[in-house]
């Protein structure tokens, strides 16, 4: 018989009573970058990993060391995060001041030593981290990103790689610079550590914006039948992290083949991935995202869309699958949410959220 799916006092509950004592089970958070104003992250479970990407003209372009929440930086330290600073810095822009504000603390403190930190940053960016910054010696060699074409998926294996040194990682998180977490550090982190699958979107989609998109020139190492689409925002275990940071068969095929108009950022992980291990995933990311909207993007939320019902709605709004049984704790993150947004959000955070 299959084991009850853990419920939300379940994993409130669960927190190990020795910190020290646990192995680092969340391996590593990775950002990365394709549009001059989105980033990439990615977030691993040995304990825990996070990276990092950032592509913003001239706002600060990575994060380092360990710690923060999964979308924003600053290069002061731990201890500033923590107190207010004495002199408010008015004249950051609306970028700037989410991007450090989101990056306080309380999402990851306390957790020490179940986590890890990766940043991957354009390459002109030159890190300048304090010894207590969480961020701290955390920035890995990088190389421009461009949306849409390979470059987006060449940043996410480096990253990947990057972290997978670290024997100790066990869970991979893509994340973007625009999103929050729903829940605290320590559900997040049971969640993902007692899962059975991987989350990845692998959805055969027969439309113009899915089967439309194969290339024939793709087989016999792809065939249509096997092409899938799904989200950019994965969440793998170990096992998956190496399948993707090894591929050589099915990378050239992609790299040449799958070009605008094909996004392969939206194709090559899914379709790999489904073809090596499809009893490993689960068909869908821990990622909320709004589609209703319309369009090549999701919804962006801001200021006024930020409400105690919008928020219950994100957490509880749909039923899914966890460990083969049905659960409505279906998403761990949600984006896009624009720089506005921060100050609503960091006021329900805590009774909505249960941090902050």
């Amino acid at each position: 018989m299959p084991p009850r799916v853990p419920s939300l006092e379940d994993l409130k509950d669960s927190a190990p009573a020795s910190r020290a004592a646990q192995p680092r089970a969340f391996p590593s958070l990775l950002l990365r970058v394709f549009l001059p104003l989105l980033a990439l992250g990615v977030v691993g479970f040995s304990a825990l990993g996070i990276y990092v990407t950032w592509q913003i003209g001239s706002l600060p372009a990575a994060a380092s060391s360990a710690g923060g929440p999964p979308c924003f930086e600053e290069s002061l330290g731990l201890d500033r995060w923590i107190r207010p600073p004495v002199n408010l810095m008015h004249s950051m822009s609306d970028e700037e001041l989410l991007w450090r504000a989101s990056w306080a603390p309380q999402f990851f403190r306390g957790n020490e030593g179940r986590y890890s930190i990766y940043v991957h940053s354009l390459p002109s960016y030159e890190a300048n981290f304090t010894s207590t910054s969480v961020f701290y010696q955390r920035q890995i060699p990088s190389k421009v990103s461009e949306w849409g074409q390979m470059s987006m998926c060449d940043a996410e294996r480096r990253l990947l790689a990057n972290a997978l040194l670290d024997i100790s990682n066990e869970w991979f998180l893509l994340l973007s610079e625009s999103c929050i977490p729903l829940y605290d550090f320590n559900i997040t982190y049971q969640y993902l550590m007692r899962s059975r699958y991987n989350f990845i979107g692998v959805t055969d989609d027969p439309g113009p914006y899915g089967r439309g998109r194969y290339n024939p020139e793709m087989a016999p190492e792809v065939s249509i039948e096997q092409w899938r689409k799904g989200s950019q925002w994965f969440e793998v275990n170990r096992k998956l992290a190496i399948y993707i940071i090894k591929d050589t068969m099915y990378y050239p095929k992609f790299e040449k083949y799958c070009r605008p108009h094909c996004y392969v950022d939206e194709h090559y992980f899914p379709t790999m991935l489904y073809i090596q291990s499809p009893n490993f995933l689960a068909n869908r990311s821990l990622t909320w995202v709004d589609w209703s909207r319309g369009g090549a993007h999701p919804a962006t939320f801001g200021r006024k869309d930020i409400t105690e019902a919008f928020l219950m709605k994100v957490i509880a709004g749909k039923n899914c699958s966890y460990n083969d049984q049905l659960s409505t704790m279906c998403y761990l993150f949600a984006r896009k949410f624009a720089p506005n947004a921060l100050e609503p959000l960091l006021q329900l955070a805590p009774t909505i959220l249960g941090f902050g």
